[in-house]
């Protein structure tokens, strides 16, 4: 875990959510699945003017009210609960009441006409002998409001038919424009500015389209758990306000910036300055964005003015580039660390070494006689398996274990940062991209090794974030180590997959079946990694 003195902004405690339900009513229409939203008013206290799904929050008389609803032998009490508060909020908003008469019969549009929106529910559904559909009524998805915001909601997003026979009227006061839309097209709506939905309605959009009708959404909620969980985080984008999920690119970065939520931290790629990440640590971008590098090379500089700095891939043979870094540490840097001999990894380490009064030795692993002419290289000294690299002073220490990892290069190394939970990935993992595995140098069964190694030293020194070469940093480290390793392997099924379909094929043959999904422009480098994985199922004989 990060340690608290280490972290950027002084913390605050996020707002506590409150609980609340929502519920997508959905209907198949002529031109394929729609969904039932509202516009909030623009005096609203959350989302003003925003279009909805109707929902709110829990009362204590949904959960009183459980006796009358119906429920599935597998809904918990919470869940009843919170189906019976979309119910009602669906009601209150909309005059859509999800419920049938006691002998079954679904409950017609006059008898919801004449109960009074305003007057306690239950009590009417009491008064009327009505059962709620609760059993009707499926989780989709878990969203939990963002840290940043001075209200938050802990809401499940619930999923149900539209009963037949009744029409959607709002209620004039917080509700307007009730209004039937595909996803596909409420989307279109928002993305020109004729639609305003937040940031969680999008995303349950764009998951909600890939489905083709009401009885494949309802499929997919069948086994009671969420399609999805999700309390996402924001930061600065080209000046304005940028959310993300879990399983994008930049929430890792967000989360180890600013763990409480607060909107602080810029996303946009730097070349031009170094990017603060905690207090002893800096992001520092090469100038060199393209296909293989993304948006540049990313070097590190760990440390801080008491204890000196360590360097971690000082990137290509790039002057500016070093000055930046020598600017930023003032020149204290006491040791140079190169993960790997690439070309836009190792080359600045003797460019940035002679900027520097005390000549800090530059530490690695010699090339391998494997490697090409254009990454080869010679350390002052060769770290060991294992090794700390120590900085020291005004009562505080920065410690990196050094970690053997070839697979991407056969010098390829990773550090750790033990005080606090980081991890140092070089090429051998990326965020937004796999790296490329290219025989000779590369070895596929090596890289794979390397991984179980990276998974094993997470729970050995806590790691929670992935600080790689190439992308933002990444969060769940093991997670994402995980899921990095089952892409290699899925990779591998469809490559021996390709070469049992076409066993006296070439590499040409096989990379347009395996990389189908891969536009082909990339072929030329996806068939780097494909020679990888050959050799390795060649080697174990996985095609016989």
């Amino acid at each position: 875990m990060v340690r608290a003195s280490q972290l950027l902004h002084p913390q605050r405690e996020p707002a506590v959510p409150r609980p609340a339900a929502t519920v997508l009513l959905l209907r198949d229409g002529a031109g394929g699945m729609e969904v039932l939203m509202t516009r909030r008013s623009a005096t609203a206290s959350f989302a003003p003017g925003a279009y909805v799904f109707p929902g709110g929050g829990i009362d204590a008389a949904d959960t009183e009210a459980h006796a009358l609803a119906a429920r599935r032998p597998t809904q918990s009490d919470l869940r009843l609960t919170q189906a019976i508060a979309a119910i009602r909020e669906s009601f209150e908003e909309l005059g859509v009441l999800l419920a049938r008469q006691a002998d079954g019969r679904p409950v017609d549009a006059r008898e919801v006409t004449a109960m009074d929106r305003k007057a306690p529910f239950a009590a009417q559904v009491r008064q009327r002998k009505l059962v709620l559909a609760a059993d009707q009524v499926f989780l989709l998805a878990h969203w939990i409001t963002d840290r940043d915001l001075p209200r938050r909601f802990d809401v499940p997003f619930l999923v149900a038919r539209m009963p037949e026979g009744q029409a959607p009227v709002a209620d004039e006061a917080e509700q307007f424009e009730p209004v039937w839309v595909r996803p596909a097209d409420a989307l279109a709506r928002h993305k020109s500015g004729q639609f305003f939905m937040i940031f969680p309605t999008i995303r349950t959009l764009e998951r909600l389209e890939r489905f083709a009708s009401v009885d494949a959404v309802l499929a997919a909620c069948a086994s009671e758990q969420p399609l999805w969980t999700s309390c996402p985080r924001a930061g600065l984008l080209q000046g304005a306000e940028a959310r993300y999920m879990e399983h994008e690119s930049a929430f890792g970065e967000l989360a180890l910036v600013c763990p409480d939520g607060q909107m602080l931290h810029h996303l946009d790629w730097r070349t031009d300055q170094p990017v603060a990440l905690l207090k002893n640590l800096q992001r520092v971008t090469a100038p060199n964005p393209g296909v293989m590098t993304g948006p540049g090379t990313n070097g590190y500089i760990v440390g801080d003015p008491d204890t000196g700095y360590i360097v971690i891939d000082p990137g290509p043979n790039e002057p500016e580039h070093q000055q930046r870094i020598w600017r930023a540490t003032n020149g204290d840097i006491r040791l140079i660390v190169c993960t790997h001999s690439h070309a836009d990894h190792s080359p600045g380490a003797r460019p940035l070494q002679a900027l520097c009064r005390h000549k800090p030795p530059i530490l690695g692993l010699p090339s391998a006689p494997t490697a090409r002419p254009a990454s080869e290289f010679t350390p002052d000294r060769v770290l060991g398996e294992g090794e700390p690299l120590v900085l020291s002073g005004g009562g505080v220490t920065h410690t990196l274990k050094v970690l053997h990892t070839p697979g991407h290069a056969a010098n390829h190394v990773c550090l750790v940062l033990l005080e606090d939970g980081l991890l140092f990935s070089g090429d051998h993992i990326l965020n937004g991209s796999t790296t490329v595995v290219d025989p000779p140098d590369g070895d596929m069964t090596a890289y794979l090794d390397s991984l179980d190694r990276l998974a094993e030293a997470c729970d050995e020194h806590g790691i929670e974030y992935i600080l790689p070469a190439h992308g933002h940093v990444l969060g769940f480290a093991k997670q994402a180590i995980g899921m990095l390793k089952a892409h290699r392997l899925h990779r591998e099924a469809r490559i021996v997959a390709a070469m049992r379909e076409r066993p006296t094929g070439t590499l040409e043959d096989w990379v347009e079946l395996a990389y189908a999904d891969v536009p082909p422009r990339m072929w030329p480098v996806a068939k780097r990694s494909l020679l990888a994985h050959v050799q390795r199922i060649e080697a174990l004989q996985l095609v016989g």
